[in-house]
């Protein structure tokens, strides 16, 4: 049976206080780097593994975790997953303690944005975790945290320049460079490309942004399409709404040969394709759930992008709790990998 290998162990071998090694190991005060650099290879040689039992029997706080995310309705399933792995996060702590209080707001409506940050706000809570899709509400909300020193975090989308701790989730430009090789695989290179945003205000929507011009900036210098793209802006999913703004569209436009969805939404896309026969046109867009999965398996969406948003989430939490209950400053930017999924894979990623 191996031996359970002690601060005092590595303190011993190190030739320093047990102090001197607790304050680096929890990244606690100022220790000179050379003696860091020579407990913290100590402790991997010896294979330390921290006593989290002991840790929490010393510390009873429960911490409070704000989630600031969208409400998932109608169709869009995306935000369906994003609970179920802060929860996994949060049973992974064990025995350590964390309050949960999920604060959603409609997708689109910045007023709603701004009524739960206040609620948020009004919490007190210990951190965040939030999704910044609004951009200029989101900016307004993170100063309002470093006013109160409340630490955040931010999943799937990610704005620079503000003291979030960290960001998970895909690197939104390259996904779009990703979607613009999947198109110019499956179309001629004279057939133009549509570019469809399903948003209310894309000015103020950073994500969708990031992905179109990682998308367009494909073809301008790795592409072989050189026709047409063009972009077109839906307020909302409704049948009657894309079928008014795609009808004006593909009749002014009848060289479109491959589509492009910035969003979740593809199958608000694939629905209209579908009743119209057009499905003989190149279909992209993103996440496996729902209409998009069946659209996906009945080929009238060619592929879609997919971002594990419960993986993402229990991660972002984890991120989070690790900075609050053990000051561990996490990396600044946190990529993570993106499915390519066809009717061929999909149910292996399901």
């Amino acid at each position: 049976m191996s031996k359970t290998v002690r601060i005092k162990d590595i303190a011993q071998k190190a030739g320093v206080s047990i102090g001197t090694v607790d304050r680096v190991l929890h990244n606690r005060g100022e220790v000179k780097a050379t003696t860091k650099e020579k407990v913290m290879a100590i402790a991997e040689k010896l294979n330390y593994k921290p006593n989290i039992a002991a840790r929490a029997l010393k510390s009873p706080t429960t911490y409070k975790i704000a989630i600031l995310i969208p409400l998932c309705q109608g169709d869009n399933q995306f935000w369906k997953m994003h609970p179920i792995g802060i929860e996994n996060g949060k049973e992974a702590i064990y025995p350590f303690k964390a309050t949960l209080e999920f604060f959603y707001y409609e997708m689109h409506n910045p007023n709603d944005f701004m009524r739960q940050a206040s609620a948020l706000v009004q919490w007190q809570p210990n951190g965040v975790i939030m999704a910044p899709i609004l951009k200029n509400e989101s900016v307004e909300l993170c100063h309002k945290l470093d006013d109160l020193e409340v630490p955040y975090v931010f999943i799937d989308t990610n704005i620079d320049d503000t003291n979030s701790l960290t960001f998970i989730g895909e690197d939104a430009y390259q996904a779009g460079r990703v979607a613009a090789s999947l198109i110019d695989s499956g179309i001629s290179p004279d057939k133009d490309i549509l570019i469809v945003n399903i948003a209310k205000n894309l000015e103020n929507i950073q994500h969708l942004q990031h992905r179109n011009q990682g998308f367009l900036s494909y073809f301008m210098d790795a592409g072989n399409n050189n026709a047409l793209k063009i972009s077109v802006e839906i307020p909302n999913t409704e049948p009657q709404e894309v079928k008014s703004i795609l009808d004006k569209v593909f009749e002014n436009n009848p060289n479109i040969g491959g589509v492009f969805v910035s969003s979740s939404r593809t199958f608000a896309v694939a629905e209209y394709l579908q009743k119209h026969q057009k499905q003989n046109l190149f279909l992209v867009g993103y996440e496996l759930f729902g209409k998009n999965s069946d659209f996906l398996q009945h080929r009238t969406i060619n592929f879609l992008i997919g971002q594990r948003p419960i993986e993402q989430a229990e991660k972002t939490f984890k991120k989070l709790f690790d900075y609050l209950a053990h000051n561990t400053i996490p990396n600044k930017k946190d990529y993570q990998p993106i499915d390519i999924i066809n009717a061929e894979n999909m149910g292996l990623l399901k």
